[in-house]
């Protein structure tokens, strides 16, 4: 970890050439005022369009940017995880490359770590008011389901947007589709975990790559996995040591 580094926002990319200009100028106009220093790592999914070579053009500008290629395509939860484990700052920011999650929501993310480990963003508020019922409602059970079979209590845990320290992801153990599951990883560590309402917005360029049997069927196995490890998780506290 380069100790200079207070902020790594974590981007996972899969052909979204279009958005990467105007999502990288907004990061800095949300970033910039607070005189934090921060980097912005992204993992390019092995994308088939030119968001590669607009990366490295963008990396090449600015040493802020830093930039790295799948040798083939491994999905979201890959993409997010080798961008944290290559995220050298104290906070770990993660969202995604579409532009539907707004940098300018960036201070509202980083302001409550100073009593949090970990704040996700919900878009509950915001999707009530500008999403199709089809979403909403797909949305609403999702996270119904979720949180009913693992115990949580996570508005939005499909959304990826969210800020944390980093040592809360030191001994968590990733998997496919874990995305969907960190607040309850961090929180089987031991952290504390809280949310803000943040904005959400429809996708104005490339196409989405995540649907309605993402969030309600394709996750089953992964949160039956998940309900699993908290009821088998070892928790201990060591209290004293000799020699």
């Amino acid at each position: 970890m380069t100790n200079d580094i207070e902020i790594s926002v974590v981007l996972p990319c899969h052909n979204e050439q279009d958005n990467l200009q105007p999502l990288v100028d907004a990061i800095r106009k949300a970033l910039d005022p607070l005189r934090r220093s921060y980097e912005i790592v992204i993992t390019d999914d092995r994308s088939s369009d030119g968001s590669w070579a607009l990366l490295q053009k963008l990396a090449a500008a600015d040493v802020r940017i830093r930039a790295q290629r799948f040798e083939k395509q491994c999905g979201q939860s890959a993409a997010l995880w080798a961008g944290m484990r290559a995220a050298r700052g104290k906070i770990i920011v993660t969202l995604d490359a579409d532009l539907q999650n707004d940098p300018a929501d960036l201070p509202k993310l980083l302001a409550p770590l100073d009593k949090a480990d970990c704040v996700c963003g919900s878009r509950v508020e915001a999707r009530g008011k500008g999403d199709s019922w089809v979403r909403v409602a797909s949305s609403r059970i999702a996270n119904g389901i979720r949180n009913k079979l693992s115990g949580e209590t996570i508005t939005d845990a499909g959304c990826c947007y969210r800020a944390f320290k980093r040592e809360c992801i030191a001994e968590v153990k990733f998997f496919n589709g874990g995305h969907r599951f960190l607040p309850t990883l961090i929180k089987m560590e031991g952290f504390t975990v809280t949310e803000v309402a943040i904005s959400h917005h429809p996708r104005v360029a490339g196409q989405a790559h995540y649907g309605v049997w993402n969030r309600l069927f394709k996750s089953f196995y992964d949160l039956l996995a998940v309900r699993w490890m908290k009821k088998r998780f070892l928790k201990f506290k060591v209290v004293d040591r000799l020699n």
